[in-house]
C-alpha cells in the first residue's frame, strides 16, 4: 500500500467522521426522541408534525418524479400531498390538516375549555377554589390531555385526538347564561359520514353531559369492533403539601354490578378491568374529574403513575385510562355519557344521582365509615350552619363525642380504680409465692380478682370501644374538603401541616422520615398523649407488672411525632383537644369516685359465695356425668 492510498483511505474516513459529526442528533433532538415515548406527547407530537410531514413526503417525491424522464409521470405537489393523506387517514384525511381553536362552556362553577384538534376538553377549571398559593384549580390543562377514540378504518389506525373536529356552533366563546350551554365538535369522514363530540354544561352544575353520536359509521370501521377511548391526564399538584396529597391521589372506578375501588395511592398500579365499569375517576385529595356511563362500560384498563419529572412541574402522577366505547355497527348510534368536574364534598357527590360517588371522599371502611356518614358528618355539617370558625366546630365536635363516651371512660377508671385498691393485696400473693412459680401466682391473682368480682379486662374493654371512632376520625379530618385553607391559630390550612419552623436543606434519615418542617399542632399532640400514658402508668398498678408493654406505651406518642408532622393539623388538633377533654374528665371522675369505698365493697364480696358461670356449670355436670360411667 503506497502512501497516496493511505492519504486516501485517511481523507475518506476523515469525510465520513466529518459527516456524521454534522449530522448527529442534537440534544434537543435527542430529549424530543425520548419525550416521544409518553404516549401523552407522542399525541401532542404526532398533531403537530401531520401538516410537516405531508410537505415533506410531498417534496420528496416531486423530486423523484421530476428526474424522471417520463414527463407524463409528473405530479403536482398538492395531488401527491393528497394521495398520501388518503394513504394515512383515509377517508378522514381532510381532518388531517386545520388550523387549532378554543371554545369555552362555562358557569358560575365551572370553565371548560375545549380544542378543534381531538374536539376534546382542553382545560378543566374548578372557578370557585384556589390552590394553596392562590393559582385557580385546573383539574387538567392543555397538550398534557389525551381524549380521543381509537378504531381501525380501511386497514388504517386512526386516532381523533389527532384529527381537526369542526365546531358547529355560532360563537368561538359562548357565556354562561341561564340556558343550556352547548357545544357540537364533528370529525368529518365523507360521504356524509361523521363522529360528533356533543357537551352540554347546565348552568350551577358540576356536571357536563358528553354524547357520542355516529352517523355512517358502519361503513367506515373494519367489521363490527368496539371504540376505544383514551383518556389520559398529568395530574397537578393543588395542596401545600405535595407528599401527602399524592398519598390520597389515585384513580377510583365503580363496577356496574359490584362496589367501588381503586389503585394504589402510594405506588404505581395497573388494573385490566374486564367486568361492566360504571364509571371511572381521576381523584385527588379534594377533586376528582369523573367520567360516568349512562348504561357502563364493557370493559377499561386504568393505571397510574408516579411522575419522576421536575419538582417545579408540580406534577403528582400520570392518570391513563383505555375505555371500551360499544358499536353495533348501526348507521346511527349514540352513546350517552356524564362527566363530573368538582370537589370531592360528601355532601355534593350525593346529590349527583352518579351510583356511589360519594365513595370518592375515603372516610373508612366498615364501622369506621359508619361512624364518619351517620354521625360525624351530621354534626360537623349542623354546627357548621351555626359557627363560621372551623377551629371552634372541630372544638365542639370534640367536646360532643367525648361526653357521648364519658360513660365508657368513667367505667375504665372505675375497673382501673378497684385493681388499683386490690394492689396490696396482689403485693401480698407475690410474696407468699416465689418468683419461679409463676403459674401460681397467676392463679392465686386469678382466684382474687373472681372472689372479688373484679375483671382484669374491664379498664381495657371501654377503651377498645372508643378505637372506631379515633381511627374513624382519623380517615375523616384529611378528607374534609369544609377545611381546606382555612386558618386557626397559627395553622394556616387546617387540612395540610401547620408549620412553625421549615428549612430547605435534606438531612438524611430526619428528612425523609419527618419532612423539612415542625408542626406545633403535632408537638402539642404528642406531648399530650405522652403525658397522658405516664398517668395511665401511673394509676394502671397493672401496667408496671409489664415493663414490654409499658415501653410499647411510651413508643407510640413518639412514632405519632413522625407519622402526623405532615398530616392534616386539623386532625393533630383533634387529638390534642381529646387528650385534654380526658385528662378533665378523669379529674373530675377522681372527685366523685370515693377510693376507700370501693376497697371496702370489694372486701364485701369476698364473702359471698362464688357464682359461677353456666358454662362452669355445664363443665362440672359433664364431669359428673363421666364420672358416673
Amino acid at each position: 500500500m503506497n502512501k497516496n492510498t493511505i492519504i486516501g483511505i485517511l481523507l475518506i474516513v476523515g469525510i465520513f467522521g466529518i459527516f456524521a459529526l454534522i449530522n448527529q442528533p442534537s440534544e434537543k433532538e435527542l430529549a424530543e426522541t425520548a419525550r416521544q415515548l409518553d404516549s401523552i406527547e407522542v399525541a401532542k407530537n404526532d398533531s403537530i408534525n401531520i401538516s410537516k410531514a405531508l410537505q415533506e413526503s410531498t417534496a420528496t417525491n416531486s423530486v423523484a418524479t421530476l428526474s424522471s424522464n417520463d414527463s407524463t409521470s409528473v405530479l403536482s405537489a398538492d395531488s401527491l400531498k393528497e394521495k398520501k393523506k388518503e394513504e394515512l387517514f383515509g377517508s378522514f384525511s381532510s381532518a388531517a390538516e386545520g388550523t387549532e381553536k378554543f371554545i369555552i362552556l362555562e358557569n358560575n362553577k365551572i370553565k371548560v375549555k375545549f380544542s378543534t384538534l381531538g374536539g376534546r376538553p382542553y382545560t378543566v377549571q374548578l372557578k370557585e377554589y384556589q390552590t394553596f398559593d392562590s393559582l385557580p384549580v385546573l383539574l387538567f390543562d392543555g397538550d398534557s390531555t389525551v381524549f380521543g377514540l381509537n378504531f381501525f378504518s380501511q386497514n388504517k389506525s386512526i386516532s381523533t385526538q389527532n384529527l381537526f373536529f369542526t365546531p358547529i356552533s355560532s360563537d368561538t366563546i359562548l357565556k354562561a347564561n341561564k340556558s343550556t350551554q352547548k357545544v357540537t365538535m364533528r370529525l368529518d369522514a365523507g360521504e356524509g359520514r361523521y363522529l360528533e363530540y356533543v357537551y352540554e354544561l347546565d348552568p350551577n352544575s358540576y356536571k357536563m353531559k358528553f354524547k357520542i353520536n355516529t352517523i355512517g359509521f358502519d361503513k367506515v370501521l373494519n367489521n363490527k369492533s368496539d371504540l376505544v377511548l383514551n383518556w389520559d391526564i398529568l395530574v397537578r399538584q393543588q395542596e401545600k403539601g405535595a407528599k401527602y396529597e399524592s398519598n390520597y391521589t389515585t384513580v377510583y372506578y365503580k363496577f356496574a354490578e359490584d362496589e367501588v375501588d381503586y389503585l394504589s395511592e402510594t405506588s404505581d398500579g395497573k388494573e385490566d378491568l374486564r367486568t361492566r365499569v360504571k364509571w371511572v375517576a381521576f381523584k385527588q385529595q379534594f377533586f376528582s374529574a369523573v367520567l360516568v356511563s349512562n348504561d357502563a362500560f364493557p370493559s377499561a384498563i386504568v393505571s397510574t403513575t408516579k411522575y419522576t419529572g421536575k419538582e417545579s412541574d408540580r406534577i403528582l402522577k400520570t392518570f391513563k385510562s383505555e375505555i371500551t366505547i360499544p358499536f353495533e355497527s348501526k348507521a346511527s348510534e349514540s352513546k350517552d355519557m356524564t362527566f363530573y368536574f368538582g370537589p370531592n364534598h360528601f355532601t355534593t357527590l350525593k346529590k349527583q344521582g352518579i351510583p356511589d360517588l360519594e365513595s370518592l371522599v375515603p372516610l373508612g371502611w366498615g364501622i369506621f365509615g359508619w361512624i364518619n356518614q351517620f354521625a360525624v358528618i351530621p354534626i360537623f355539617n349542623f354546627l357548621g350552619g351555626y359557627i363560621a370558625s372551623y377551629g371552634l366546630i372541630i372544638l365542639l365536635l370534640t367536646l360532643i363525642i367525648k361526653l357521648v363516651l364519658l360513660p365508657l371512660t368513667y367505667k375504665s377508671y372505675l375497673s382501673t380504680a378497684k385493681m388499683r385498691v386490690l394492689k396490696p393485696q396482689i403485693d401480698e400473693i407475690h410474696a407468699k409465692i416465689p418468683k419461679d412459680k409463676t403459674m401460681e401466682r397467676q392463679q392465686a391473682t386469678m382466684a382474687l380478682y373472681k372472689k372479688v368480682g373484679v375483671s382484669p379486662l374491664g379498664g381495657c374493654l371501654p377503651m377498645l370501644l372508643q378505637m372506631p371512632i379515633l381511627f374513624a376520625m382519623f380517615r375523616f379530618f384529611p378528607a374534609s374538603i369544609e377545611l381546606r385553607q382555612q386558618s386557626f391559630l397559627w395553622a394556616t390550612d387546617l387540612s395540610s401541616y401547620d408549620s412553625i419552623f421549615s428549612w430547605t436543606g435534606d438531612i438524611p434519615l430526619l428528612s425523609s422520615f419527618y419532612g423539612n418542617h415542625i408542626s406545633l399542632f403535632c408537638l402539642l399532640m404528642t406531648a399530650s398523649t405522652i403525658i397522658y400514658t405516664y398517668q395511665q402508668n401511673k394509676m394502671n398498678p397493672a401496667s408496671t407488672s409489664m415493663p414490654g408493654m409499658k415501653v410499647m406505651m411510651y413508643l407510640m406518642p413518639f412514632m405519632f411525632l413522625f407519622m402526623f408532622n405532615s398530616y392534616a393539623s386539623g386532625l393533630s388538633y383533634y387529638y390534642l383537644l381529646a387528650n385534654l377533654f380526658t385528662f378533665a374528665q378523669i379529674y373530675l371522675i377522681r372527685k366523685f369516685v370515693n377510693e376507700e369505698a370501693i376497697l371496702a365493697k370489694l372486701n364485701e364480696n369476698k364473702k359471698k359465695p362464688v357464682k359461677k358461670s353456666k358454662f362452669q356449670e355445664r363443665l362440672e355436670l359433664m364431669a359428673k356425668q363421666r364420672s358416673k360411667k
